[in-house]
C-alpha cells in the first residue's frame, strides 16, 4: 500500500471526516455564540465529506480486487 495513491487520498479524506467531526463536537461541547453559527454548517460539512470517504474506499476497495 506504501506505493499506492489512493490509499492516501482515502486515508485523507478519513482524517478530513475525522478532523470535521472533531470541531463540530468542539463547537457543541462549548456552547455559546459560536455553536449557535456554525453547528448546521459544520455538521452539513461533514456529511459531505463523509459520503466523499464512503465512495472513495469503496472505489478503493472495487480496484483492488480487479474490478
Amino acid at each position: 500500500m506504501k506505493n499506492d495513491p489512493l490509499f492516501y487520498v482515502v486515508a485523507a479524506a478519513c482524517v478530513a471526516v475525522l478532523a470535521i467531526l472533531m470541531l463540530g463536537i468542539g463547537g457543541f461541547a462549548k456552547g455559546g455564540e459560536f455553536n449557535k453559527k456554525h453547528a448546521n454548517k459544520i455538521m452539513r460539512w461533514r456529511i459531505g465529506a463523509q459520503f466523499i470517504a464512503v465512495v472513495l474506499i469503496l472505489l478503493f476497495v472495487w480496484l483492488r480486487r480487479g474490478g
